[in-house]
């Protein structure tokens, strides 16, 4: 089952940023299934707002561009903040983190100007393609951290967007 409640929260977090005059980039196992139609067990929002192409060579609190503004939002929503280091808030047992989409780039290859932007009602946000997931994703693969965490969970999405690049 997609995870349609994730998706609707990110909206109602997007409408907020958009408010604020950001419009966010939604990455993960979320943003994955909308792109490609099928579940990835998404457990937490992943949110990707301006900030310090540098990303973790900075202090958190400085790491994301307009963070007072964004943890104000998240505090209105009722989110409470658990890591700042991660920039992650938690409600109701979701989980949303925020990352910085100025390190894509460096990080993946994916050149901001290149995103896509999508309206859904009055929201506006960005969404990865598939062929921009996999860059993140097989980026992502290389950082032993995050394959140990995910139990290499990200091997098997690389397989499947490989196979629908493909199939295009």
């Amino acid at each position: 089952m997609l995870s349609t409640k994730k998706f609707a929260e990110f909206l109602r977090i997007a409408k907020k940023l958009n408010e604020i005059e950001i419009t966010p980039l939604l990455m993960g196992s979320v943003g994955l299934e909308v792109v490609t139609e099928k579940s990835w067990d998404a457990q937490d929002l992943d949110i990707h707002v301006p900030g310090d192409e540098r990303g973790w060579e900075v202090p958190a609190e400085e790491a994301i561009h307009n963070w007072n503004e964004i943890m104000k939002i998240m505090q209105s929503l009722d989110y409470q903040l658990v890591d700042l280091h991660e920039h992650e808030f938690s409600k109701d047992g979701l989980s949303v983190e925020f990352g910085i989409v100025d390190t894509l780039p460096a990080f993946a290859g994916v050149q901001l100007e290149e995103l896509a932007i999508q309206q859904m009602g009055d929201v506006q946000y960005y969404l990865l393609t598939p062929k921009q997931y996999l860059r993140v994703y097989e980026a992502s693969s290389k950082d032993s951290y995050r394959a140990d965490k995910n139990n290499h969970k990200d091997d098997r999405k690389i397989h499947f967007l490989k196979r629908m690049i493909i199939a295009d």
